[in-house]
């Protein structure tokens, strides 16, 4: 599916009519003559005398205040969704839906645009009828109301999510087109809830001989992941909030658990239940499935934190540079161990290196956008970035992670993307190395 070009500084001619309407207009004012003349010229001068024309937006009453009581995108915007990658899976409700990054600006992911992954389909429940149990290793088991939940001392947390099989159709070869398939599951909100912490110190959970606590969901998966208490202890979220409102049903409303740095799968959505115990529980998606082949045919189990990674998302694959000159090359950088450091940017495929604007805030374990000054002379370029967090990891090269990994995983790929920009302008997703 091609992807809407890449806009540079050229301005591109329309069509010319009606062009003495804003000359008579401002005429009306005192000097308004010159200024008219002035405008006309400027129009003429860049080739773009639509200018001259007034709309009709312009001249007479919009739409009246709260005419949609929920803002929704203009329609102009509607080509930016998420979209479902066809054959993915057998069904859909087991499926992912992609962010499409190509099209997003900052590091907030709108709500609506929020990259969806689910295993049995999600559902819109009843908040009123929801409940959170605590059980195990605790003194008191307690069972919570969402009314309950919302008593308690809450905080907002940003943080990126990302799902584990991301970039993951890219292990071994060229498999998808653009940015919204190779790494759009991904996105970053502000989350609000209530601190695990919090929850596990009101039950009195033994957080000496528990060490580790088991999420459970509602959805019909009933989707269980284990979690190290020492990571419970710190910072993971029981929330209900995200971007300032409620959860929406697609992304665990009314409650999910808010991970940070680690795999979107043990964000447990539709969180019913928390159970302390002594040790881990092997579920399902933890010895089946969300483990790491390794190339001597083990698996490694208990993968969790997503590392140091990035991406250019403009210009990237799909998209078109309309003519040569200056374009600013953006793209975001993460890592679930912390902040990022550095983003370094090459345009001949990893020979040279230049260092990318980090644009603030840069906050722990949440996106980081980059930009850089790239001034295309319409040769051939290959486009690649290459993150480095505060614990001094740098992301890996496909030759690099392929040398521990092999070539025949699915999971945790956070190796550097490589986008093709052809004389032409066309951009391809390729890979090097």
């Amino acid at each position: 599916m091609a992807l809407p070009p890449v806009r540079s500084g050229r301005i591109l001619p329309a069509a010319e009519d009606r062009r003495g309407f804003l000359k008579r207009t401002l005429a009306l004012a005192g000097g308004g003559a010159a200024l008219a003349t002035g405008v006309a010229n400027t129009a003429r001068a860049q080739g773009d005398p639509a200018i001259l024309t007034l709309p009709a937006h312009s001249k007479g009453l919009g739409q009246p205040v709260a005419a949609r009581a929920y803002g929704l995108p203009s329609e102009h915007e509607k080509n930016l969704q998420r979209r479902e990658s066809p054959g993915l899976t057998r069904v859909s409700q087991a499926s992912v839906a992609f962010a499409p990054l190509q099209g997003m600006f900052g590091t907030i992911t709108p709500n609506g645009l929020h990259f969806e992954r689910h295993h049995q389909g999600w559902w819109d429940i009843d908040p009123r009828q929801h409940r959170l149990m605590l059980m195990g290793l605790v003194r008191g088991p307690k069972v919570y109301t969402m009314d309950d939940l919302m008593r308690l001392p809450s905080v907002s947390r940003i943080h990126f999510i990302e799902c584990g099989a991301n970039t993951g159709m890219e292990w071994s070869n060229v498999a998808v087109p653009s940015v919204q398939y190779t790494h759009g599951m991904l996105s970053c909100c502000e989350f609000t809830g209530v601190r695990l912490s919090t929850l596990l110190e009101h039950c009195g959970a033994d957080t000496k001989k528990g060490r580790y606590v088991l999420a459970e969901g509602a959805d019909g998966s009933g989707l269980t992941r284990t979690i190290a208490m020492e990571r419970a202890l710190d910072d993971v979220i029981v929330a209900w909030g995200m971007n300032g409102e409620m959860l929406r049903p697609e992304n665990g409303y009314p409650l999910r658990l808010v991970v940070p740095g680690v795999q979107g799968v043990s964000w447990v959505k539709w969180l019913r239940r928390i159970e302390v115990g002594d040790q881990p529980w092997y579920t399902r998606e933890e010895t089946l499935h969300y483990v790491d082949l390794m190339p001597d045919g083990r698996h490694r189990q208990f993968t969790s934190v997503q590392e140091c990674k990035s991406v250019i998302t403009s210009p990237s694959g799909g998209q078109a540079l309309l003519d040569r000159g200056h374009y600013n090359v953006t793209g975001l950088a993460w890592s679930g161990r912390g902040r990022i450091k550095r983003v370094d940017v090459s345009f001949d495929g990893g020979r040279n290196w230049q260092t990318a604007r980090l644009e603030t805030p840069v906050l722990t374990k949440a996106l980081t956008r980059f930009n850089i000054d790239w001034v295309w002379d319409g040769s051939p370029a290959l486009l690649q970035s290459r993150a480095i967090d505060d614990s001094g990891y740098v992301q890996p090269s496909n030759a690099q992670l392929r040398a521990v990994r092999g070539a025949r995983s699915i999971y945790h790929n956070n190796s550097i993307q490589s986008w093709l920009v052809a004389a032409n302008g066309e951009v391809r997703n390729v890979q090097v190395g």
